[in-house]
Formats: C-alpha cells, sequence, structure tokens
C-alpha cells in the first residue's frame, strides 16, 4: 500500500531532534522543527566567548568524547556529509595520568588492543594486571551481563584498588555521568561490551576537531532544510493539543505525529499544560509518562575553560587524579584540537560546587598536578547535564500517547546519557511514528 508522506513536527534542534529529522526525510516525511533557542545542538552546542588576550573563540557547553562504538552517529554524520575523519580526532583509548601512568591501548584489532593495554599498563602491577584481566574474562564469559541492581563498584570489587582508581572510576565517570557507588553496572557494562568487544576500533577516542555545533548539528539542519523541511530558530511551542482523527496542534498548526525532542523538563512541562485540553485517556498516557520523567534525578557537568599562552599538554586529552579539593577527571587541549593555542578545557563530571570554588579548584588543579598557571576564560555548568544512571532506574518510552513520542538520551534506551543514546533515540522515534501511523491507517 502507498502511504502519503507524513507531516511530523519536532520540538526541539538538539542531537536527539535532529537526527529523527533526519531520519524522517530520508523516509519522505515533512518535517518541520521547532527550536526555542537560536542556535542548534541543545546540550551539546557551541558558544562565542573570547580569550584573556582578546581574541574571540568559540567554546562548547561542554566538552564531549565520542567513541568508534558510535556506529549511529557516524552513519548520520556520514549520511548529512561529514567525513568523520575530517572532524574528529581518532586516538587508541587511553586514560593516562600528566606522569605517564595509566591505560593506553595498543592500535591493534579488537579485543586484542584492550589485553595489550592492560598488560602495558604503566604504573601498574602485575596483580593490578591480572585483576583486571581475570574480570574482563568473567564479564566476557557472562554475556555482559548482571544481576540486577548491582552498582559499578559492587561489580568491580575484586578489580585492584589501583585499577579500579586509574580505568574504571574515569570510565564510569565519564560514560554515566554517576560514581561507582551509585552508578547501575548493567548499562556500564553495556558501554564496555559495545567499546572493548563490539565493532572494530569501538574502544577507539574520537576527539571532536571543531565546535559541536560544526559537528553535527549544523549539517544536519542544512541536509533537512534542502529536503524541504522548516526550521524555525528561536520559537517556543506554546501550543500542544490532540486536534482529533489522530492529528495533534502545535502552535495552530496540524500534524499527523509529534516528536517531543527538548529536555526531559521542557516535554514534561509541554504536556502538563496540555492536560486540561485533552480528552481523559490520553491525558492520563500522558500523566503517566510526566510521573515517569518527574522521578529522574539529574546530575551536573561542569566544564573550566582556561587558558595560558604556551600551555600544551603531552597529549590531547589526560586523566586527572580527582578528588574533593581536585574536582576535574580530564582536561582536554583544546590547541591540539583545532582551537587556539593554549586552551584547555577542565571537565567536572557529577559537579557539586558551586562556579567560584569550582573555578578556583580546578585552576590549583592544573597548578598541583599540570605545573601550569592559567587564566580562566569561562566556567559552563549544565545543572541537568544527564540523568543520574543507578539501578533499577526507570526511564520513560519514546511512545506518549497516539501520534506523540518523546526522544533524548533520557528516553528508555540501552545507553547512558551520551551522544549516541540521543541520535539513536531520535532515530527510534521517527521509525515509532511511521509505524503508528501505519498502524493507525491499516
Amino acid at each position: 500500500m502507498t502511504r502519503r508522506p507524513l507531516d511530523i513536527a519536532i520540538v526541539g534542534a538538539g542531537w536527539a531532534g535532529l537526527a529523527a529529522a533526519v531520519h524522517a526525510c530520508q523516509d519522505g516525511h515533512h518535517v518541520t522543527l521547532f527550536e526555542a533557542a537560536r542556535t542548534l545542538g541543545g546540550r551539546a552546542r557551541s558558544l562565542p566567548a573570547t580569550l584573556p588576550d582578546g581574541r574571540p573563540v568559540m567554546l562548547d557547553n561542554g566538552q564531549h568524547i565520542l567513541i568508534g562504538a558510535y556506529t549511529e552517529t557516524l552513519r548520520l554524520m556520514r549520511l548529512v556529509g561529514l567525513a568523520p575523519r575530517d572532524v574528529l580526532l581518532d586516538l587508541p583509548l587511553t586514560l593516562q595520568f600528566p606522569d605517564g601512568t595509566g591505560l593506553h591501548l595498543p592500535n591493534w584489532p579488537t579485543p586484542l588492543d584492550a589485553l595489550g593495554g592492560i598488560l602495558g599498563a604503566r604504573g601498574w602491577t602485575w596483580a593490578d594486571k591480572w585483576s583486571l584481566i581475570c574480570a574482563a574474562t568473567r564479564w566476557q564469559r557472562q554475556g555482559f551481563t548482571c544481576e540486577a541492581g548491582l552498582s559499578v563498584a559492587e561489580l568491580c570489587q575484586t578489580v585492584s584498588t589501583r585499577v579500579t582508581a586509574d580505568v574504571i572510576e574515569p570510565l564510569c565517570v565519564s560514560a554515566l555521568n554517576t560514581p561507582v557507588a551509585q552508578a547501575d553496572a548493567q548499562v556500564f557494562l553495556r558501554v564496555l561490551r559495545d567499546a572493548l568487544f563490539g565493532v572494530a576500533g569501538g574502544s577507539h577516542l574520537l576527539l571532536p576537531r571543531t565546535d559541536l555545533g560544526t559537528l553535527f548539528p549544523a549539517a544536519a539542519a542544512d541536509w533537512v532544510q534542502q529536503r524541504g523541511a522548516q526550521l524555525h530558530l528561536g520559537t517556543r511551542v506554546a501550543q500542544l493539543a490532540p486536534s482529533g482523527g489522530n492529528t495533534w496542534q502545535v502552535n495552530g498548526q496540524s500534524f499527523d505525529a509529534v516528536i517531543l525532542a527538548n529536555s526531559a523538563e521542557n516535554a514534561a512541562l509541554a504536556l502538563t499544560k496540555s492536560f486540561s485540553s485533552t480528552i481523559k485517556y490520553i491525558a492520563n498516557e500522558m500523566q503517566a509518562w510526566v510521573s515517569t520523567v518527574s522521578a529522574l534525578r539529574f546530575e551536573a557537568i561542569a566544564t573550566v575553560y582556561a587558558w595560558a599562552p604556551t600551555a600544551r599538554l603531552p597529549q590531547p586529552m589526560l586523566a586527572l587524579r580527582s578528588n574533593a579539593a581536585h574536582p576535574a577527571q580530564f582536561v582536554f587541549d583544546r590547541g591540539q584540537l583545532g582551537g587556539p593555542q593554549g586552551l584547555l578545557a577542565f571537565v567536572v563530571s557529577a559537579s557539586q560546587s558551586d562556579r567560584a570554588t569550582l573555578q578556583a579548584q580546578v585552576l590549583q588543579q592544573a597548578e598541583d598536578q599540570l605545573q601550569l598557571d592559567l587564566q580562566t576564560v569561562q566556567t559552563i555548568v549544565e545543572k541537568r547535564a544527564t540523568f543520574a544512571c543507578v539501578p533499577h532506574l526507570l526511564r520513560p518510552g519514546s511512545r506518549i500517547a497516539p501520534g506523540l513520542l518523546a526522544c533524548g538520551d533520557y528516553v528508555a534506551g540501552p545507553y547512558p546519557a551520551t551522544l549516541e543514546g540521543a541520535v539513536r533515540s531520535g532515530v527510534a522515534a521517527a521509525v515509532l511514528a511511521n509505524t503508528d501511523m501505519m498502524t493507525d491507517h491499516a
């Protein structure tokens, strides 16, 4: 049966919304994107700033890492005309500290790269290495699954203290943005499986060579607009309601389906405002979805940008020794990633301190651990950057009500709050919108 193209509204032009738009346009549907901000990218966007010497610079609202296992993100990049090798620096997985200790995987086939990295790790005893090899072998033998409710700390009880500090804790906080004592072991194992035992090069770090707005959002927006999509920046959705005949009204315009691709908080707020104008059974479904969202707990991520004219790290990314006084877990040399010489980005996952305290602590950490005297450029705190990825977490589904869907890194899926999770969720919502309409009109 030949079906007419659908009119699909997507609320939010972050990575999830743009992924949904790309997939819907590829299926031949008519797409209209509404974005409240005047910039693309959502919580992975670029913004202008000024260096202490007066030069303009583009920063990101958070320093993001991609890995080779992010197959859907890389596929969509290629689809919209980006060559990942041009916009991403491809490096074997490295979790090394300023003194050279830590893990560095060789550029070998999967999973030999992981074994070679463990055996060659500097600063580890043979007992340290053996503890991780035994744990990884056990996880692989169990199919990278574990008992429900386990934390990452409980999962890794047999791993040595040194390996936990050098590898488990940095990986967990960077991928799940949740401390090991609270983080969901099953989600952690899924990330490890895909990175270390999945596709070839899955463990590779892919570090953006450009600002996040250029990395995917701008190219995706151009691609969908070339295929007839309408993009409305600086446009808030003030009205969302069903309009009969399985259609929805968005700001007075009728659509066959609506995909909420904005933040969890804003999606829940938009639905709450619509309860009174919605028939009871649909309102009940919307209320159930909002209740699930309301139970999520969110964590902050802070990025402290600092600069010195001659600052340069021995490699583009270093792990840092993190504690209460030294909160940053990683530092990135933006000068080696296409930015100005001397600009460093310090990342504090699961951040809890206020901006001024955090900034002062990071500058002191740079002096103590890197022997660098830096000036602050800008400190960016995303207070609701990711959901806390804890055991037994119930995440909201993609389907809210007939013809009404949601996508974002917080929506139910196998990945934690990552760019890959957001992109996969966007594609899944576009697929579901198409499937729902086929079912309704069968």
